[in-house]
Formats: structure tokens, C-alpha cells, sequence
């Protein structure tokens, strides 16, 4: 009976894909190594779509501080991997994506040969640890599936994962001594005391487990796992490498080093001895929980109840083309479906799953809780995501966007400071970047009718979370209509974007008729203007006691009230009131040539030099692609009479920002807005302000596209005279009549259609513009 259980629940993706609109193999498509060069932040190794595994290859060990002081090398190392690397340090099972700091890379493992070696080495010296050499040419990547080969000991790795299982496969040379390591203390962005313990048991000769708690961005993180071995176990053992401790209790009667079945410390690195032939293979299955090691292993069992490495590659990979599937594109060249479906891939990577098989999981208040009737995610990095990931599961993937939404209602309930999350992973607020982007991540949900949820329950979370005055300068942004620089640190991006979160406060509260909040709410989505300085034509720095701070440099990244960006670039970030931005910074005239000196201008490196998150390959000019403040900024055209000059910057920045190689994003892809972005922009039309109904039209880059949306519609886009030198829309027709506007509603996406695009190679100048 289970059995059956477990086969049918394996093929489901498979029959869910034969019942879509001809299925293609779209896996081939994807190269997971774009982005794991300079920084995009992107990790090759396997995972499901949104899966709560990320087994990939780590490839150094480098701390976070050096001599008390946060080392700067750390930062390419956000996902764990880097290219140009030339050893592999072991094989971790958790990992961010894109991101611009970092956690996790819990259990590594690391097969190796020889002498025991229990230290990994330096990059330098790889002999002098179980690290390994290894080679490109050697490696290989696709959606759920990594490959390499260890040189150093002769071994070849392969790696797969379901959704809370990573599976590990190494064929072994003809060796008297095989090892796998399982390093407790490896970690990305780690540093002395990270580890706050660590836990394992050998249950028996094939089974081991265990958890691990660390302190990092995540102060109380706790994860659980289970580990089962293919064939038995010939002998083990532990070293602690911390500092010896004044009391011992009464455990020191035993040599806990060796054989012995149970061993705990901050600084442990276990090994596993084997017997193997040559060329024979030993699998390693590796689960994960957040509640229990019997969570873990029922996790294991549930999803990988056997050994055929093979099949759990297939089921994974059946998973992705399900997904991928989700939109089939027909484009001018081969390199822009790699472009195209890598996007995708990226994008489906997180938020990631966060609850065990029975709906298990560890809340903000460190209980466990149940997850009835959804499935509870983490991962959300809600400064970079609310902008066009969060809208684009909207189109594709609407039943999982509800459940995030669910998650984070969960989140707020648990919450003592009854807030929605800013940026939370693994049961922990990190509190990282600004703004509550919860907020239009929900007022999107809700305005494009994805609610399945309680609205009236998620506008009151929304309204207490704005309400909250000792978060990050809020009561002085309530009391005064802007955050003081003198008070609180980055005042004008705060100012921006509380500005356009309370706005989707007001627009919920709008549609649920509830007018006294949607008053108060659009009163305050107006203090944009508060930081706006007329004479300088800048949004400024105000200070306390209403005068702007001097020594004004609207290019300067430091020190000037602005976060990750500068005020030439925030000054722009005004999405939900374009027209208004616009006359208040002179009218469409002046506005379409400030716009395109943004774009044209030489920024100077002094500029970024100090930047970790902006460098020169995530530039045009001084605009910031490789950053997310900007991302909205080339559709602003569209409120001008030149829309035209909007498909020409897309198309552009299409193609400047996104190649087919390992250095191909021009910045941290963040969780995957950066490939969001791409994917919106290559269709022809970008979500300026979630929240809103409306999509701006921009230039597409695809020749065909079909939307296969999960009502069972599909929403074609075809182009006619598709090229690279046709980027300008000469019209539109929307299901056969002229589409005469530049933008498109969800609503008729959502009920399916075709929307053609008439392309050429000179603007059409009488385009009509944004109302």
C-alpha cells in the first residue's frame, strides 16, 4: 500500500506535465554555472524547484573577519562557490541564491582517499587538507543534477536532491582507505562562534543524526538532519577542535573520538571509514528538517525510500521541466533560450520550502507549529524580491505565492513584534535592508485577485506592521512626513519606500472599502515630496530640524541618506506616482532628457569603489542594473511622450546584463529579481508598482512566448518582424482589436489571450503615453 502511495506520489509531475500544452524538455535549456563568476552569487549544484535542499559545492573556507575586522574576500563567497576557484572544499545542503550576505552551508560532506585528513586546507596548499583540486572541464551542471571530479582523490561526485533530501553518489578508485568527511563546523560566512553546538548520533552501522545551531545572520538557527549510508559503516570517528574546556563532566570516561556513538561539541568534524572496491559506488542520503531527527529521516523515507540515484536525478528533473514549462518561448537564437530558462531556473529557486512532510515546522518563536491546508516557505528577501519575483509567481505560480503570503501571516503571528517579515530565513528575522515589503508583495496578491488568504486579516497585519514606531525610524517618518538623517541612518530611501508601501496599504484598504485607513495611508504614500529638493532637482537628506543636510553629492553612494544606491538613482524611485515625480521634477520634456543622461552620463569609479554590491559590470552610464532601486527606472519613459525610448533602453539592458556564461548578470541575481526582471522585460512589459493592476509595455525580446496559466488559459505573445535591430513596438493588438496604451492589465493576462506586437527598426514617435 505504501509503496504504491509513494509511486503515485512520485509521478504526479510527470502526469501534471503530459496533461500541459505539448511539453517540451526544457532542463537542457538551463545552465545552472551563470552567475557563480565575479557577482552573481549563484550556486550549480542540485535542488528542486523551491526546495528546501541546496546540495552544491563549496570551494574555500573563508572567514568573515580576519583580526576582529570583517574581511572583504568573504563577500564573492554569498553562495558558497566561485568560479574561478580552483578547489573544491565538500558538498553542503543549504544555500541562498544571488544574495548579497549570507548563512548556511550546513553538513558538508567530502568523500576522499589516503590519509586521513580532518583540516581542509588552504587553496594554496590543497594537499595539506581533504580539499581537492578539480576542473571545469570536469564538471558538469544541469537543474537538479552536479557532477565532478575530485582529482586529488581521484573520485567522481554526483549530486541530486528532492525537496528535503540530498543524494550523493561517489565512485570510488581502488583504495584501502575511503573517507567521508562530514564537517560540523564548515559554514559560509563563518567566524569563531558561529557553532553553538552541535549534536550527532550513530544510530547503527548505515544511519546517523543529528542537528546543528549556529549564530549568524540568523541568530538561533537549529537544523536538523539524518544521514544513511549505502552499504555499512567500518569504523568512524570525531575530533573537537575547540579549546579544551575547564569542566569535562563525567563523559571523559569514555574516548569519545573513536567508535564511540555519540558525540557533541561547537567545533566538531566527524569522519566515516569504508571498505570499497574500485569503481564501486557508495550513495549517501542526506534529509533535512527544522523540528526533529525523526522528522528528517521520515522526510528521507517519504521521499527517497530507496537507493536508484538515477531515478531520484529523473523525478527531480521531471519536477523542473514542469515548471519551465509554465511559459514555452520561441527565440531568435539558442543563447537567449539558455538566457531565457536559466532566468526561470533562477527564479524557482526560492523563496524555499520550511516545514517537514507531515506540515511540520519551527516558527519565529522558535515552537514547533502545524501548516494546515499550505505549504510553509522561508528565504524571503523581500527588499529585492517584492519588485518583480513576487509578481511574476502571480502570473505562473499564484497557489504558491498565496502560501508565501500565508507564510509570512504565520511569520506575523508568531512575531512578539507583530510584524511582518523584512528579510527572514530558517525561523529568524535578520532584519536586513529597510522598508515592510511584505506589504506590496500582499497588496499585489490581493489587487490582482490571488488571495486565497484572509484579506481583512493580511490588511490588518499590513497596518500594524506600518504602525510599528520603534522600527527603523518609523515613528519620526509618522510624526514628521520623512525619516531625519540625523535620527536615522539611509532617511531618503526609508522616506521612498515607506512612501510606496503605505500606497499598497491604501490600495487594499481601497478595495476592502475600508476608507479610514485608505485616508491615512495615501496621505502618507505622498511624503515622497518632503524629501524632494526643488533646487537642486534631488531627492535630499532632510534633518530634524527641517533644513537638508549639507555637503550634497547626488552621485555619492556613502554618507548622502541613500542605501545601496545614489540619490541620482533613488531620486527616480517614485512607483506608484510616476506622473507626479515627473511634473515635480519639470515636466515630461525635461524629464525625458534628465532620464537619459542617467543612461548616457561617465560614472566615475571613485563612485563605487567602496561598493561591495555595485560594481562596473552592473552599470550603463549611471544607471545601476546590478542593484534593485533601479530596476522600474527604464519603463519611466512610458509617463512621457517618448515611450518609444523605453523599448530601447529594455532591449539594451537585455542585452548588456544577461549572457549565456559563468560572469553573465551584471550584479547579485537576489534571490532571483534579477532574472525576474529579465523574464518580464524579454516578454514586454514590467510591474512598475506591484500593487497596481497595470504592467507598463516595454520592447520584447522573444519571438513567441505562451503563458500556461494555472486556470488552464494561456496567454500567447507573438511578435512580428522580431529582430535586434526591430526594437521599437510600431503597435499593438490585443486578442485581434489595437491595443492604443502602454500598458497591460493582470486581468487580461489572467483571462488568457494573445497580445501581438508589430516591431521596426525607427520609433514610433506618436505612441500614447502612460495616463
Amino acid at each position: 500500500m505504501k509503496k504504491t502511495f509513494l509511486t503515485v506520489l512520485l509521478l504526479l509531475p510527470l502526469l501534471a506535465m503530459a496533461q500541459s500544452k505539448s511539453p517540451q524538455d526544457l532542463v537542457k535549456y538551463v545552465n545552472p554555472m551563470i552567475g557563480t563568476a565575479k557577482m552573481g552569487h549563484t550556486y550549480p549544484g542540485a535542488t528542486v524547484p523551491f526546495g528546501m535542499v541546496q546540495l552544491s559545492p563549496d570551494t574555500d573556507t573563508i572567514p568573515y573577519a580576519v583580526d576582529g575586522k570583517y574581511n572583504k574576500d568573504v563577500y564573492k563567497y554569498c553562495a558558497g562557490y566561485q568560479y574561478d576557484d580552483p578547489t573544491i572544499v565538500g558538498f553542503s545542503h543549504t544555500h541562498f541564491s544571488g544574495t548579497g550576505h549570507s548563512d548556511l552551508g550546513d553538513f558538508l560532506l567530502m568523500p576522499t582517499t589516503g590519509e586521513l585528513q580532518l583540516n581542509p586546507g588552504t587553496e594554496d596548499r590543497p594537499e595539506s587538507g581533504y580539499r581537492s583540486v578539480f576542473s571545469h572541464q570536469n564538471e558538469f551542471a544541469e537543474p537538479g543534477y552536479y557532477k565532478v571530479q575530485l582529482d586529488d582523490h581521484n573520485i567522481t561526485a554526483e549530486l541530486t536532491a528532492t525537496n528535503r533530501v540530498g543524494m550523493h553518489q561517489y565512485t570510488f578508485p581502488k583504495t584501502e582507505e575511503a573517507h567521508v568527511i562530514l564537517d560540523l563546523m564548515h559554514g559560509i560566512y563563518n567566524y569563531d562562534g558561529k557553532n553553538v553546538w552541535t549534536f550527532v548520533r550513530v544510530e547503527n552501522d548505515t544511519l546517523v543524526t543529528g542537528y546543528r545551531q549556529t549564530n549568524g545572520w540568523a541568530r538561533t538557527r537549529t537544523v536538523y538532519f539524518a544521514m544513511s549510508f549505502s552499504k555499512p559503516i567500518k569504523s568512524y570517528g570525531n575530533k573537537d577542535f575547540s579549546e579544551p574546556q575547564v569542566y569535562k563532566g563525567f563523559w571523559r570516561k569514555f574516548d569519545q573520538t573513536k567508535d564511540f556513538p555519540e558525540f557533541a561539541g561547537t567545533k566538531l568534524r566527524a569522519y566515516f571509514n569504508f571498505d570499497v572496491q574500485a569503481g564501486e559506488q557508495l550513495q549517501v542520503k542526506f534529509a533535512l528538517s527544522p523540528v526533529s531527527t525523526e522528522g528528517a529521516l521520515a522526510n528521507m523515507q517519504a521521499e527517497v525510500p530507496g537507493w536508484d540515484f538515477e531515478q531520484v536525478k529523473q523525478q527531480s528533473q521531471a519536477l523542473w521541466n514542469q515548471e519551465l514549462n509554465k511559459i514555452q518561448v520561441k527565440a531568435l537564437r539558442s543563447d537567449d533560450l539558455v538566457n531565457f530558462y536559466t532566468a526561470m531556473y533562477h527564479t524557482f529557486l526560492g523563496p524555499t520550502t520550511y516545514m517537514d512532510v507531515d506540515g511540520k515546522y519551527r516558527g519565529l518563536d522558535q515552537n514547533i507549529h502545524q501548516a494546515n491546508g499550505f505549504t510553509n516557505y522561508t528565504t524571503f528577501s523581500l527588499w529585492d524580491t517584492y519588485r518583480a519575483l513576487h509578481p511574476f509567481f502571480n502570473i505562473v505560480q499564484p497557489k504558491r505565492n498565496a502560501d508565501m503570503v500565508k507564510s509570512m501571516l504565520a511569520h506575523y503571528d508568531q512575531s512578539v513584534h507583530k510584524m511582518l517579515p523584512v528579510w527572514s530565513h530558517h525561523a529568524n528575522e535578520n532584519w536586513c535592508m529597510i522598508g515592510y515589503h511584505s506589504v506590496p508583495v500582499i497588496a499585489d496578491a490581493v489587487m490582482k485577485g490571488n488571495a486565497d488568504f484572509d484579506v481583512e486579516r493580511a490588511l490588518e497585519a499590513c497596518v500594524t506592521t506600518a504602525r510599528t514606531r520603534y522600527y527603523d525610524g518609523l515613528g519620526y517618518y509618522m510624526d514628521m512626513g520623512y525619516v531625519p538623517e540625523d535620527k536615522s541612518g539611509s532617511s531618503v530611501s526609508k522616506t521612498l519606500e515607506y512612501a510606496y508601501d503605505d500606497w499598497c496599504i491604501a490600495q487594499m484598504a481601497k478595495k476592502l472599502d475600508k476608507q479610514e485607513i485608505y485616508k491615512e495611508f495615501m496621505q502618507r504614500a505622498q511624503n515622497y515630496k518632503n524629501v524632494y529638493d526643488a533646487r537642486t532637482g534631488y531627492m535630499r537628506p532632510k534633518l530634524s530640524d527641517g533644513t537638508w543636510k549639507q555637503e550634497f553629492d547626488p552621485l555619492d553612494t556613502h554618507g548622502q541618506g541613500f542605501i545601496e544606491g545614489n540619490s541620482w538613482n533613488y531620486s527616480l524611485y517614485v512607483p506608484h506616482d510616476p506622473a507626479q515625480m515627473i511634473s515635480m521634477m519639470g515636466g515630461k520634456q525635461r524629464f525625458v532628457q534628465h532620464l537619459d543622461s542617467l543612461f548616457t552620463m561617465e560614472l566615475p569609479d571613485k563612485y563605487f569603489a567602496n561598493t561591495e554590491d555595485i560594481s562596473r559590470e552592473g552599470i550603463i552610464g549611471n544607471y545601476v542594473h546590478g542593484n534593485e532601486p533601479s530596476h522600474h527606472v527604464a519603463y519611466l519613459y512610458n509617463w512621457t511622450d517618448a515611450p518609444w525610448k523605453t523599448q530601447e533602453r529594455v532591449r539594451m539592458i537585455l542585452k548588456a546584463m544577461y549572457k549565456p556564461t559563468v560572469d553573465g548578470l551584471g550584479g547579485n541575481d537576489d534571490c532571483g529579481q534579477m532574472s525576474a526582471w529579465y523574464i518580464f522585460s524579454a516578454l514586454g512589459f514590467y510591474p512598475v508598482a506591484p500593487g497596481s493592476e497595470q504592467y507598463a509595455i516595454g520592447s520584447p525580446a522573444v519571438k513567441e512566448a505562451s503563458i500556461n496559466l494555472e486556470n488552464g488559459k494561456t496567454f500567447t505573445i507573438r511578435t512580428k518582424n522580431q529582430s535586434d535591430r526591430n526594437v521599437y513596438v510600431q503597435r499593438m493588438e490585443l486578442n485581434g482589436k489595437p491595443l492604443n496604451r502602454s500598458f497591460l492589465t493582470h486581468s487580461e493576462l489572467a483571462n488568457g489571450g494573445e497580445l501581438t506586437f508589430y516591431m521596426g527598426a525607427k520609433p514610433n514617435r506618436k505612441q500614447v503615453s502612460m495616463p
